[in-house]
């Protein structure tokens, strides 16, 4: 398994890099097949490439149970310049270890020895399905995800874990916009007085965006980056923002998008113009609870007493699944921390137990004789 991950993490896969991109699905297909095929399963997956993003789709029959995650990251080419894969002390470290090759390769090897349990027929309704664009939205895979999901009885999520193992069973939703400001340019020494300020107009427009949040419930409304103008001395006749929002229900998602769309300008002959809007539904605690209880059940048999649970602010693709109404349970990747950072990690002693607990937990869902402590 170890192997298999560090081929994955060597592999660089930034989402909008499309030939970066076509070498991770590559590489995955490769690796991940390779361990499908020894357990009697079928190794080459179904490729479905979208602007450059590369789906992977590991199944047979109408999917019954779908085991989701993304084979992209946020890592640039060369990251592994500056942090190598390596493995010291207990530690596995490398650019998309954590979130989320480890993962992916926990998904593969419990499917895999569920199949040479059971028998490769008695797996068919297991999908696996890798998508190549999750961390810029899932913009170009979410018709297919969703269609994938629609008809399963359970979706598990093999993205990273939460603090100490936990299981995510409850992530916000989030929206996504670009709030522009257009003025009129001006000479900023000869005749300001002519210009109509864009960056002062987003100034006073990053205020009233702000003023959106609702902290008690959970809702953030955060301006992120931003541009002004063109040169140091005219008056900017644009100006745009950024603005992240979270939100944990749907209702809170679709008020801020109001109040987003009715922004008005505050300097006269100034326009405002919104783009973007609602990009994922939150995975709310009421879709994962009955999973994570199955869960909780067959644990212990993989040598994990103190499975917990938690809430988090980042989004998945499980979003997605969530919000059409279908079961799904989060964070079953690996155990570690520091994702998207240069300290991202996995704990190897955890890896074992994360593969058994999701091997565990199909093999409830589908009904098979279960394999009981230590199989």
């Amino acid at each position: 398994m170890l192997e298999d991950v560090r081929r994955l993490i060597e592999c660089e896969s930034p989402s909008e890099d499309a030939e970066a991109n076509a070498r991770s699905a590559d590489v995955t297909a490769e690796v991940l097949g390779a361990r499908l095929a020894e357990a009697g399963l079928p190794a080459d997956p179904q490729r479905i490439t979208v602007d450059g993003a590369t789906t992977l789709r590991w199944g047979g029959g109408p999917t019954r149970v779908l085991l989701l995650g993304h084979h992209d990251t946020v890592w640039p080419l060369g990251s592994l310049e500056r942090l190598p894969f390596s493995m010291e002390d207990g530690v596995l470290r490398g650019p998309g270890c954590f979130d989320m090759a480890i993962g992916l390769v926990q998904a593969t090897h419990a499917l895999a020895a569920l199949a040479h349990r059971h028998g490769a027929d008695a797996v068919a309704g297991v999908t696996l399905l890798v998508t190549g664009d999750e961390e810029t939205g899932s913009t170009r895979s979410r018709d297919l995800l969703e269609d994938e999901a629609r008809h399963a009885d359970a979706v598990l999520v093999l993205e990273a874990s939460g603090p100490g193992g936990a299981l995510k069973t409850e992530r916000k939703g989030t929206s996504m916009y670009t709030v522009t400001a257009v003025g009129r340019a001006a000479h900023a020494g000869l005749e300001p007085e002519r210009g109509i300020n864009a960056g002062v107009e987003i100034a006073h427009q990053i205020h009233a965006i702000a003023a959106l949040s609702k902290a008690a419930i959970g809702t953030t409304v955060t301006p992120t980056s931003g541009r002004i103008g063109t040169t140091l001395n005219t008056v900017p006749a644009t100006a745009s923002v950024d603005v992240d929002v979270r939100a944990r229900t749907a209702a809170e998602l679709e008020r801020v998008d109001t109040a987003m769309r009715a922004l008005d300008p505050g300097a006269d002959g100034a326009r405002i113009a919104v783009e973007g809007g609602i990009n994922r539904p939150p995975l709310e605690h009421a879709m994962a609870a009955a999973l994570y209880e199955r869960a909780q059940r067959v644990a212990p048999a993989a040598d994990i007493e103190d499975l917990a649970e938690c809430a988090v602010g980042g989004a998945s693709d499980g979003n997605f699944t969530a919000g059409l109404g279908v079961a799904t349970l989060d964070g079953l990747g690996g155990v570690g921390g520091g994702a998207h950072a240069d300290d991202e990690h996995v704990i190897i002693e955890h890896v074992a137990q994360r593969t058994a607990l999701v091997a565990l937990l199909v093999e409830d869902l589908l009904g098979l004789p279960a394999s009981g402590a230590g199989g």
